[in-house]
């Protein structure tokens, strides 16, 4: 071989060997971006009752479902069009954190500050909202909160939030729904009390289901009104006074363990076969307390959820990988959370990622759907949810030894929602004016 030619032949091995080296180097570094791809993770604060008498009824069955549906979407196990990984491609790492707590702002800066949560979702209680949604803004994260019901949160308290949303309805859907649901029952709305918890929730849910059968009953009138304090856990004075109005409808928008123990000690005196009672947050008081519960409740989950929830093949996915794993069915506030994490998966994978901003631009105004069916951030400038929801009567079968829901009637969102731009209570009293009811 020439000296030229062996030159050349050196000159063409060396050529090869760095083209294969740059390709090596190029799949090791797509190799590894795949890798970070897959172990990226987003921490989210998930704050619900842990302890209390909250935590049985409403903040263990949140949080339970909180932990299967992490794991079920970071690994692409649910139903589509959730069957991808994670949300935005990151993983959901949670930080769980009691509500029941004396010192919730400070729990809320600790998650934020310390703990570097990119978002939290979480807040049962109305009086927990009332104190966080400010904190939210004043702090600048994203904020979800998946259940408390009281309208004063961007009415009132955020009028323009940025960084606050709610994925489920506030008590004017609940309530106007209740009277509605009465009078299509045919129930004489003639004279109606009320017992409702002594703070936003309570006093909220009564002004709009009374003001709501004032409109379809200019001659209802008002037996009695009661506001016991929340946890008061004893009735007996409240329960007198209801017994001697006489009143042809009770309503209570109680919830945990104070529901619980007013439809014992209720029961035991006589007030459900006197008044029909309207029991708004009543479904997860079905599970538990099954035939204690009386025949002829009129029963209310703060939206399509539990046993009021559409068919669908989402909720019978849900029910069956809630059923296997907790050996109960899930209830609302098991639906709410699942519907609350849903939300941020269609938002994170709708802007390709689950960074604070990105989240928050796209689900504002979002609409998805949940085992509850759809959900329309249609409120607040697209940070507060509506959606259908429905009644039913409640019956307990000694047969099949379960307890069962009849007469369920649904009602339209825009039926029992206002529209954007109006305050509940100036909607109610104007008449629904723009209510679609079919």
């Amino acid at each position: 071989m020439t000296k030229s030619r062996l030159g050349a032949t050196m000159g063409s091995l060396l050529k090869t060997s760095t083209s294969l080296m740059a390709a090596a180097t190029l799949s090791v570094m797509a190799l590894s971006d795949t890798a970070s791809a897959q172990d990226q993770s987003v921490k989210v604060g998930f704050v619900t009752f842990l302890s209390g008498g909250a935590a049985g009824p409403f903040g263990v069955p949140a949080r339970n479902a909180a932990e299967l549906m992490i794991q079920s979407i970071n690994a692409g196990t649910v139903p589509g069009p959730y069957n991808t990984p994670g949300i935005g491609g990151a993983m959901i790492e949670p930080i769980f954190v009691d509500e029941n707590s004396k010192q919730k702002n400070a729990d809320y800066l600790k998650l934020v500050e310390k703990d570097g949560v990119e978002m939290v979702i979480g807040y049962i209680s109305s009086g927990s909202c009332k104190a966080i949604a400010p904190e939210a803004e004043k702090a600048q994260k994203l904020t979800i909160l998946f259940d408390c019901g009281t309208s004063q949160i961007f009415e009132e308290i955020v009028t323009d939030p940025k960084y606050t949303f709610r994925t489920g309805g506030h008590a004017t859907m609940d309530n106007v729904a209740a009277a509605r649901y009465l009078k299509q029952q045919g129930v004489n709305l003639d004279s109606i009390a009320g017992i409702n918890q002594n703070y936003a929730w309570g006093q909220d849910s009564w002004r709009d289901f009374s003001e709501t059968v004032a409109q379809l009953n200019s001659d209802a009138s008002v037996a009695t009104e009661q506001f016991p304090k929340i946890y008061a856990g004893q009735y007996g004075s409240e329960i007198s006074v209801l017994l001697t109005s006489k009143p042809d409808v009770v309503h209570s928008s109680f919830w945990g363990s104070d529901m619980e123990a007013f439809i014992i000690q209720g029961s035991a005196r006589g007030i459900f076969e006197r008044s029909n009672v309207v029991l708004v947050t009543g479904e997860t008081a079905m599970q538990r307390l099954g035939p204690q519960l009386p025949d002829g409740t009129v029963i209310g989950a703060r939206g399509p959820h539990g046993a009021l929830a559409p068919d669908s093949e989402l909720n019978d996915w849900f029910r069956k990988a809630y059923f296997d794993r907790f050996g109960t069915f899930p209830t609302y506030p098991s639906y709410k959370m699942a519907q609350a994490l849903l939300g941020v998966k269609t938002a994170a994978d709708k802007a390709g990622s689950a960074e604070q901003d990105a989240v928050i631009g796209a689900l504002q105004g979002l609409e998805w759907e949940g085992p509850s069916g759809t959900v329309s951030m249609a409120l607040a400038n697209g940070h507060q949810a509506i959606q259908d929801t429905a009644y039913g009567t409640y019956k307990y079968d000694k047969d099949a030894g379960k307890p069962v829901l009849v007469d369920v009637v649904r009602f339209n969102a825009e039926c029992v929602n206002p529209p954007a731009g109006v305050t509940s209570i100036e909607w109610i009293q104007g008449g629904f004016e723009g209510a679609k009811c079919e």
